[in-house]
């Protein structure tokens, strides 16, 4: 025999799965779809601006220099000017915007740049990508803040 209120609990914990399922399944639609936009338009910058053995990536750098200067002004939209749909930060943010940037292959490069025999060259890049991503999140942010609102922070 079992105890009292247990035939119960399994169906409950069950429901609670499924309800998790339906609340985050959308999410996890909307970060692949958005994921393999990204990545697409990643791809498509990296074949047309090919990086010669040895030479400067520059497609990475400015992929993802753009892409935080992007994530700065989205993420002052959807805080400052306008309240988002909920599946909007996940789409754009973490699936575009994720897909989009690539610092894996940043990591990739440097490597490559050291392996290439220029240390040096590694490292710049190593140092300019996060000056300049760091750079391009704030100022962009500030820029887009100061026009559409007015304000400063």
């Amino acid at each position: 025999m079992t105890a009292p209120g247990t035939e119960t609990r399994g169906v409950r914990s069950a429901a609670r799965r499924r309800s998790g399922w339906r609340t985050q399944g959308p999410v996890v639609a909307v970060v692949a779809a958005g994921g393999a936009l990204g990545a697409l338009a990643r791809y498509a910058l990296a074949l047309a601006w090919p990086t010669p053995p040895g030479g400067f990536p520059w497609a990475t750098f400015w992929t993802n220099v753009s892409g935080c200067a992007v994530m700065g002004v989205f993420m002052m939209l959807i805080t400052d000017v306008w309240s988002a749909h909920r599946l909007l930060r996940p789409f754009f943010g973490t699936g575009v915007l994720g897909g989009f940037t690539t610092f894996s292959t940043y990591a990739v490069d440097i490597r490559r740049l050291v392996d290439a025999g220029r240390p040096g060259l590694g490292a710049a890049y190593l140092l300019a990508t996060l000056c300049a991503a760091l750079a391009a999140v704030r100022l962009a942010s500030a820029a887009a803040r100061r026009v559409l609102t007015g304000r400063q922070r």
